[in-house]
Order: C-alpha cells, then structure tokens, then sequence
C-alpha cells in the first residue's frame, strides 16, 4: 500500500522558493485560478498573500484534512474567525517578526515627516510656493508605543537616538529589556502625556475600536495619531471629528475602511498623512517570508512544533 505524502499549498508567489524539505508534497495556488489538487488532501495551508479573506477562505472548508495553516501577515484577526467556524482544530500561525524592522521604519517616517511637515512642504512645491513654516521635532518628546511586541519593540530602537521618554503598553503589566510594559486598561491616564502615540497593537476583540471618542479626547492638544497595525483600532468618525477641528494629527498606514475609497474624508482631512498599507513592503520582505515558510514546513515534516502559533 502506498503511503502518500503530506499535501502542502504554497502561494504562487513562492514559485521559485528552493530546498523545500522532503517528505512532503508540494502545489502552488495564486487564488485566482482553478485548485492544483485536491483540497481535501491538503494537510498544511500557506494561502496566497491578498487582503481579501473570501480568497484565502475559499478552499478552507473543503480542506477536510486540514492541520496548519501559515498566514503571510502578522494580523490574522479575520482568518482567525474563519478557521473558528470550521468542524475541526487547526493550528493557525503568523507571520510574527518577518516585517517587523520594516514596518517600524515606516512608523518612524512617518513620525518625522508629520510633525516636520513634509505633506504640508509637498502640497507647497506642487503649488511652486516657497511657504517657510516652522513645525515641530520628534527629538525629546514622548511617545506612547500602544502593542510593545516585535514592532514596538523595533520601534523603541529606532527611537533612541532622538532621546524620545518612552511609556510602553501591551496586553497587561510586564517587565521587558527595554523597560516596563503598562497594561492596556490604564490608556486613559497615559493618553494625556504622549506627544506622539504609535499603534502597534494586533486587531481583536478587545482591540477593535480602542482608540474610540472617549479615548481620543483624552488625547492632548497637538498629538499625533500613527496607525500602522489595523484601522479598525481606531473609530474612524471619532478620530475624523478631531482632526477636522485641528486638535489632533494623524499618520496611518492603515485605515477603516481599506483601501480607502475615493471620496473618503480620511483623504483630504486637516493634518492627516495617508500611506496605503505599505509597512511590510521592501525588498526584505520576501526573503525572511520564505525563510520564515522553509523552517515551518521543516517542523511539520519531522512532527515538532510549530512557531508563531496564534491559535489551535
């Protein structure tokens, strides 16, 4: 009788992805054209990278076999509720730490360049108006890093140059090399001190809409706002209301809804720098994905346990 060989999809992007551990049997899917094989064979799912979760969804429940399934993002919030309604336990994990030195780049760009007033310099050179301004600098200000894991914590680092007092704020209370982390629940009584607050936190329940009205008037006069974890920690309307009357300031890679549709009030808001979603994106990206993808495929084949486990 023959004994066949664990099912692994891979996304199509990883079509040139090399020293695949044996033992195991390999398709490539890009989620837009018919299943390689069998769904029901498969036993290991990496699905396509896309933000479109009825495309990574699609196969799931056909996938009777299923045992993991490795996401391409560090957020799995909307996978995650997929997977809880299928008839079996699946090991879900993410991608943890792959962009983390890149997205907190981007939380540092953008930083910068709102309190500099780079959009404000950019709209003047499109207009040819030589428009001197002085703006504000990060140097000595303080910063609260709202989600202190491997983005914040990168984040934290690329801040010290500019001697920035950094209040740290996780889940709960816990001590860490850089410092103390506080505890979510005390975001009321640190708001008011941050000159900068930079959102760092995964989207779950007790995250989605944290930043809401009463949270943001807490906020001091002048603040600014950086997203670069999911638009959905922030109420959209709540942070719309501040930024139009010129009280707060706003950076975000990430937005409720997104994309941003045009006509979007976010887009033409007072004081607000909009990215599209971009922190993870540089040429790193792929290679420490792939490397990330071979050592879990090697755990799966020797039957050892798996890293970033979100949840079973």
């Amino acid at each position: 009788m023959t004994v066949r060989s664990p099912q692994v999809w891979l996304p199509a992007q990883f079509g040139r992805l090399a020293d695949l551990p044996p033992g195991l049997d390999y398709a490539r899917w890009d989620g837009r054209s018919a299943f390689p094989t069998d769904p029901a064979e498969v036993e290991f799912y990496v699905p396509p990278l896309t933000k479109d979760i009825g495309v990574i969804a699609r196969p799931l429940a056909r996938m009777t076999r299923l045992r993991a399934v490795q996401a391409l993002s560090a957020g799995t919030d909307e996978l995650r509720a997929v997977l809880d309604r299928l008839p079996r336990d699946v090991t879900l994990c993410n991608a943890k730490g792959v962009a983390a030195a890149d997205t907190a780049e981007l939380a540092l760009t953008l930083i910068l360049a709102s309190l500099r007033g780079i959009p404000e310099s950019l709209r003047a050179q499109d207009r040819e108006d030589w428009d001197p301004r002085t703006f504000s600098t990060l140097r000595e200000r303080s910063v609260l890093i709202v989600g202190h894991g491997a983005v914040g914590s990168a984040l934290e680092e690329l801040l010290t140059p500019f001697g920035c007092a950094v209040t740290r704020v996780g889940r709960a209370d816990r001590d860490t090399p850089q410092g103390p982390v506080r505890s979510v629940s005390l975001l009321p009584g640190l708001v008011p001190d941050a000159d900068v607050i930079v959102l760092c936190t995964p989207l779950t329940g007790a995250t989605r809409g944290l930043f809401d009205a009463a949270l943001l008037s807490r906020v001091k006069d002048g603040a600014l706002l950086v997203n670069v974890s999911r638009g959905a920690v922030v109420d959209t309307d709540a942070l719309l209301k501040e930024v139009d009357g010129g009280r707060l300031r706003a950076a975000l890679d990430v937005t409720d809804p997104e994309p941003l549709p045009p006509g979007h009030p976010l887009w033409t808001a007072p004081g607000v720098l909009v990215t599209p979603h971009v922190g993870a994106f540089t040429p790193d990206f792929w290679p420490r994905l792939e490397a990330l993808v071979r050592r879990q495929l090697a755990r799966f084949a020797a039957g050892r346990e798996l890293e970033n486990v979100v949840t079973r």
